[in-house]
């Protein structure tokens, strides 16, 4: 019990912090709301069936009901990939928090506590994964007023997905902010990372419109198959091959993360 009390501790002088400055949330929604309004009306253009989903064949010779179609095909597509993103670019950049207060002595303070060494990150991670859950519903009623049909349940397992993407990305994040101890070797760490995961995600666009070598690479990025199945999911579709597999690979990177951002954060906290 004294790990979670710990872990509440942490938990909640963190989110004072985030209270004091509730603009930094929305801040964080403006580029996946940008790329919500100006990037996917243009998937709309692209045949249903390319977008994936059942309604590529009930779509197929109906031209009212085509357009249309293809509309809530797009932002059934592009909505999980831009919560990922989310997830993806949220949960990285959390350890320029840690950097910034191991230079101020916070975390030196705290070694000097009888509070769990482990605590420090876990509190901290439970207040990106509410944060971040925050964010993801308002981009979920974003993409509704524009034209977004899915599920409540779907969403709900979209959230899902998102809360495992969180805690497993945010751990290391925090592990490896102690580790190098510097913003100018961490941004570009992150960036050379978080950048080709995006892109083989197949996150603004179907990988299906690429060449099959690209669609070979794109495996390596264990997103993808997290995307594919929330895009599954916000089809209606949750008992098939894809929607396993993105649930095995999402809660193998959260427990692989957590195991290896806390044997760095606790070794480093020693």
């Amino acid at each position: 019990m004294t790990f979670v009390h710990d872990t509440l501790t942490v938990f909640k002088r963190q989110l004072r912090l985030s209270l004091r400055n509730p603009a930094w949330v929305v801040i964080a929604l403006m580029q996946p709301i940008l790329y919500l309004v100006l990037f996917a009306p243009l998937l709309t253009k692209l045949p249903v069936a390319d977008l994936g989903g059942a309604a590529a064949g009930q779509a197929a010779g109906q031209a009212a009901g085509a357009a249309s179609g293809s509309v809530a095909a797009a932002y059934k597509f592009f909505v999980p990939g831009l919560l990922i993103q989310l997830g993806l670019f949220g949960s990285t950049f959390v350890g320029f928090a840690i950097i910034s207060d191991w230079r101020a002595g916070v975390i030196e303070r705290f070694r000097v506590t009888p509070v769990s060494r482990l605590a420090i990150m876990s509190g901290r991670v439970l207040r990106d994964v509410l944060v971040l859950m925050v964010q993801a519903v308002l981009l979920v009623l974003v993409g509704v007023a524009f034209g977004l049909r899915a599920p409540f349940s779907a969403v709900l397992i979209g959230l899902g997905f998102i809360v495992l993407v969180a805690v497993g990305l945010a751990s290391v994040s925090y592990a490896t902010a102690l580790l190098v101890k510097s913003e100018d070797a961490f941004a570009p760490m992150l960036n050379s990372v978080v950048l080709p995961l995006v892109l083989l995600s197949g996150i603004m666009l179907p990988l299906t419109l690429g060449p099959g070598w690209l669609q070979g690479i794109a495996r390596i990025s264990p997103f993808r198959y997290i995307i594919d199945a929330m895009r599954e999911a916000f089809h209606g579709h949750y008992a098939n091959t894809i929607m396993l597999e993105g649930v095995a690979v999402a809660f193998g990177l959260a427990l692989a993360c957590l195991w290896l951002g806390s044997r760095v954060f606790v070794r480093e906290n020693a």
